[in-house]
């Protein structure tokens, strides 16, 4: 070993003795007759002091060092002179006083310093990212990972699960988004397709008798990017047979309380999770993701706001629109720029516009408002009797600010969902050591598509409609709720998990819903149809996003902060400089031709 100390992990017991250690000079000041530096590892850092009197060798070595070069040092540990302690660093009252230095390997002048308060863009920081992974701040986020898949390893093979791989070269089925592919060169003309996630094989698995599966797995989907999206991202993906859908549910409460418990333990998580119907987070949030760690809860005033006389909300109303809205609590002092400030953010996510009603906070209750406590821009169109029922539906208070837009449900939902979660965080009520998990169920197993004007999967094709819903399939599809659940957390998706079809007759039912013919349907699933037919078990799991769950428990708002080498927002990697171009030998070998778009 190079070295026999972390430099990190230097304590004052170790005072007096004689340590080697090693890593990367992280900064270097010289003070004439003595030179300091910072060495850093993954443990952390440790002051060394070359002093010519000890080894003059060592010494002048020192005086060449640059940030970034990879040392060796051996010395002798002493304390700091007094008031030379740094106590803010875990080695900061004593140093290394070197006797021998080895230069291991020299560094170019890095492109960034390798330092939390460093101010890159993303696209250098990727390009570079083994500079970048070197910041202490990275090796926590690396290590924060693999203790969270280590715990959740131990957790399931203590409830018995077996981890079983599957396999990354497969058959491109339908899942909810594109497929990556692979051409086959010993089959001209046939392709692989990089698995969404294991859906079949882990339902193929409960019929062949594991009963109990996981796998830290890696999927793949060619979608559009975003902060919490990758095209190749990782999930905890486990199955069961012979369960209900609280028996799924409470594997995962048991897990992942667990799991914050012991990673963030000044946290707070109440158990046991929320539950909401899909139906009813919609109501309340207008979203199936809602963060729960504050109020703001929405409320339809369709009825009430059309009586109103304001033709904004009697023309939504006729042409089988919504009103909706909430209650900003003390925010009725919002003066021009504040409102304008949301009214544009309430159109960036589609809305035409923002009604807002501010109630005076010296009204004594909104029972006896007076025309002078009310300011709003459609007040000339609205009683104060009008103000005063919609203040009481809303339950507001003197004092509150009243947020409203008028729309399709839909776009109503979209618009006062991400108006909400913006305001909680202009006010602060966010408590970033909260963990507000919920599960969401009862989903419908069917959406209406416009475009196709027919049925879609409403999650994926998989799903057990309710038992009580199976009448429906057939004849009314737009009815069927599905044994489908989602888990969230602060306002963002962990996963998705249903009980899953195990009768082929049904599953069969499901597909041809959706518009899949009789040979799509074989060609497509047939494995899993015959697989059906030989003594298929009761079924369920889940997909649980390990990037989003590492992300969400390191306070990261991006999942690429905790994935060792992310691609950037265009799908592109640029320390690989992937996707490329292959030689034209690489295209006859695999029978194909590039054929480049028109511009």
């Amino acid at each position: 070993m190079y070295k026999d100390k972390n430099c990190g992990e230097v304590d004052e017991s170790a005072i007096g003795s004689t340590i080697t250690v090693a890593g990367w000079v992280h900064r270097r000041r010289d003070h004439g007759n003595l030179i300091f530096i910072d060495l850093r590892d993954r443990s952390g850092l440790l002051q060394v002091v070359f002093n010519p009197e000890n080894s003059e060798i060592a010494h002048e070595i020192a005086g060449t060092l640059r940030s970034e070069w990879v040392v060796q040092i051996q010395g002798q540990v002493i304390s700091r002179l007094p008031g030379a302690e740094n106590p803010e660093l875990f080695t900061g009252m004593l140093e290394l006083s070197a006797s021998d230095l080895v230069v291991l390997n020299p560094s170019l002048t890095p492109p960034f310093e390798v330092s939390e308060n460093t101010d890159v863009d993303d696209n250098t920081r990727l390009k570079y990212r083994f500079i970048d992974l070197r910041r202490p701040r990275m090796q926590e986020l690396l290590r924060l990972r693999h203790k969270v898949t280590h715990m959740m390893w131990d957790f399931l093979t203590e409830k018995n699960f077996t981890h079983v791989e599957t396999p990354i070269l497969l058959k491109s089925t339908p899942e909810g988004a594109r497929d990556y592919v692979v051409p086959s060169r010993i089959h001209p003309g046939n392709f692989y397709a990089l698995p969404q996630s294991p859906q079949q094989l882990k339902q193929l698995l409960m019929v062949s008798g594991v009963e109990r599966y996981f796998q830290i797995a890696r999927c793949f989907r060619d979608e559009d990017l975003r902060a919490d999206r990758q095209p190749e991202h990782t999930q905890l993906d486990f199955e069961m047979s012979f369960v209900h859908q609280n028996d799924v549910m409470e594997i995962v409460e048991d897990l992942y309380t667990k799991i914050v418990s012991e990673i963030v333990p000044d946290s707070t998580i109440s158990t046991p999770f929320a539950k909401l119907t899909y139906a009813e987070a919609i109501e309340r949030f207008g979203t199936d993701k809602p963060d729960l760690r504050f109020g703001m809860e929405l409320t339809t005033i369709t009825q009430i706001a059309s009586r109103s006389g304001a033709q904004v909300f009697s023309a939504t109303e006729s042409t089988g629109g919504v009103v909706r809205g909430f209650v900003a609590p003390g925010c009725s002092n919002y003066g021009r720029r504040q409102t304008d400030g949301l009214t544009d953010f309430a159109k960036s996510s589609g809305a035409k516009g923002l009604v807002f009603i501010s109630l005076d906070e010296n009204a004594e209750s909104v029972e006896v408002l007076e025309e002078h406590h009310i300011k709003s821009p459609l007040k000339k169109f609205l009683s104060v009797q009008s103000v005063k029922e919609i203040a009481v539906e809303m339950k507001a208070v003197p004092g509150d600010l009243i947020l409203i837009v008028a729309g399709t449900e839909k776009l109503v939902n979209t618009v006062l969902s991400n108006l909400r979660n913006e305001l909680a965080r202009q006010l602060k009520l966010i408590d970033p050591k909260q963990f507000a998990f919920a599960w969401v169920y009862d989903f419908p197993l069917f959406e209406w598509d416009e475009d196709l004007n027919q049925y879609q999967p409403a999650h994926h094709v998989f799903s057990s409609p309710k038992q009580e819903h199976l009448k429906y399939i057939e004849t009314d599809p737009g009815k069927v709720l599905a044994d489908l659940f989602d888990l969230v957390c602060n306002g963002m998706e962990m996963g998705s998990g249903s009980i899953r079809i195990h009768d082929r007759d049904v599953q069969e039912q499901v597909f041809s819903v959706i518009g899949y013919s009789s040979d799509e349907i074989t060609e497509r699933f047939g494995q899993l149809l015959t697989a059906f037919t030989y003594g298929a078990p009761p079924h369920g799991g889940m997909g649980l996003g390990l990037d989003r769950f590492v992300a969400t428990l390191a306070g990261e708002s991006a999942i690429r902060e905790v994935i060792a080498f992310p691609k950037t927002q265009t799908a592109t990697d640029p320390l690989f400089e992937a996707p490329s171009t292959i030689e034209n030998e690489q295209l006859d070998e695999l029978h194909l031709r590039v054929v480049m778009p028109k511009t």
